[in-house]
């Protein structure tokens, strides 16, 4: 018997963050001891007329809107059709930038990993089961945590000795510009010197240089330092092809770009005209699974490595069937507070900073689907109002 979708469910829901708050701009997560900060996501599921349903959890809260526009297509419609639903919905969302895909196409894949009693990384063909991880930090503050170049220094010093084998800086951003360029440098030198011989070192503004100028600047500092990747300089928002072309060309440090390019041909065509070293993927923006997967094989097809954005479940699943990738993004971490992970997980998942092993390696999840547990009644008691349903 066919299986066939019954009913679509969206919730959105709150959750705290400790000692966390936003930069001058207030765009930045940044320390902010004694702040608490309320973040917002999404969580869904796809109920089905078997019995089991697909659920995902920890989505972008930007997603429901898109979903609304699409739900209905997928009621009747047989649920382990993936390739099928993702080529009409991308279609049906051509004038959008088809995050709402995402949520649902993990789902549809916990859906079929629970269908047939596998894990996803078995159904994708499994690669590897456990993953070296690198940290993320939270951008640079002023309260007394990522302050100055010594205390970025001090924490990689910190994640060295737990066991990562790499560590990435966000640095200062919005504020005096000249001053957090000159703090940026120095804090690439600084963590450069103390930990550069024995981790790889990554470095990600996260779009906030002012110029080109500046990016080259700041990939002069890390080209020096020997670091491993330059990701997202500066204010063209990731998405200039000739502008990391041309800085591509002036530096030594490798380009890793296309987090904030939407879209497979789009990706596709960066990497073709060598704007990029490493691709950039991530299931929650890339329209799921699906989408994170054909990334995978275009980089692949370059003969290029992919880097994941962001740490979670589908994530861990998706580089443990790929080749082509070095580490997974613990994100984001900081000696003083916590990691902006929502307490939804029932058992031992986490993406804590503590959550890898003396290797320096985290699990991927073994049981069917994406093999974790949500908490539903957290979400729903922390429900903001936003729920919809479509049947």
């Amino acid at each position: 018997m066919t299986p066939e979708i019954t009913k679509i469910e969206s919730v959105e829901f709150e959750y705290p963050i400790e000692n966390v708050g936003t930069d001058g701009n207030g765009f930045n997560l940044v320390y902010e001891p004694g702040s608490t900060l309320t973040s917002s996501k999404i969580a869904v599921k796809v109920h089905t007329d078997t019995g089991i349903t697909g659920e995902y959890v920890v989505a972008t809260s930007t997603s429901p809107d898109q979903i609304s526009k699409f739900a209905k297509f997928l009621i009747g419609k047989n649920p382990l059709e993936r390739e099928r639903h993702w080529s009409e919905v991308k279609r049906a969302l051509r004038k959008y930038d088809r995050m709402g895909m995402g949520p649902i196409d993990i789902a549809l894949w916990d859906f079929a990993g629970k269908y047939y009693d596998a894990p996803i990384h078995e159904l994708l063909g499994t690669y590897r089961e456990r993953l070296p991880a690198y940290a993320s930090t939270y951008h640079g503050d002023d309260a007394g945590g990522l302050d100055s170049p010594e205390a970025f220094a001090d924490f990689a010093e910190e994640c060295l000795e737990m066991g990562y084998g790499g560590f990435k800086i966000h640095g200062w951003g919005g504020g005096d510009e000249l001053r957090n360029l000159d703090r940026e440098i120095k804090a690439v030198h600084a963590v450069g010197e103390r930990v550069g011989d024995e981790m790889d070192l990554m470095h990600d503004p996260a779009c906030e240089l002012e110029t080109f100028a500046d990016a080259l600047k700041l990939g002069r500092a890390l080209d020096e330092e020997g670091f491993f990747w330059y990701e997202d300089p500066y204010r063209d928002g990731g998405i200039s092809q000739h502008g990391h072309r041309k800085l591509r060309q002036k530096l030594d440090t490798p380009i890793l770009q296309t987090e904030h390019v939407r879209g497979l041909e789009p990706a596709t065509d960066f990497v073709a005209n060598e704007a990029t070293d490493f691709m950039r993927a991530d299931p929650e923006y890339d329209a799921g699974i699906t989408g994170a997967m054909k990334r995978v094989h275009v980089a692949e097809g370059f003969g290029i490595d992919v880097e994941f954005h962001a740490p979670g479940p589908a994530q861990r699943h998706c580089i443990a069937a790929t080749r082509n990738a070095n580490y997974y993004e613990l994100a984001l971490v900081h000696p003083d507070c916590p990691n902006t992970q929502p307490p939804v997980y029932e058992g031992d998942y986490s993406d804590m900073i503590d959550t890898i092993d003396e290797d320096g390696t985290v699990p991927v999840p073994d049981g069917p689907g994406l093999g974790v547990e949500y908490d539903w009644d957290y979400i729903e008691d922390n429900a903001t109002g936003s729920v919809q349903t479509y049947e």
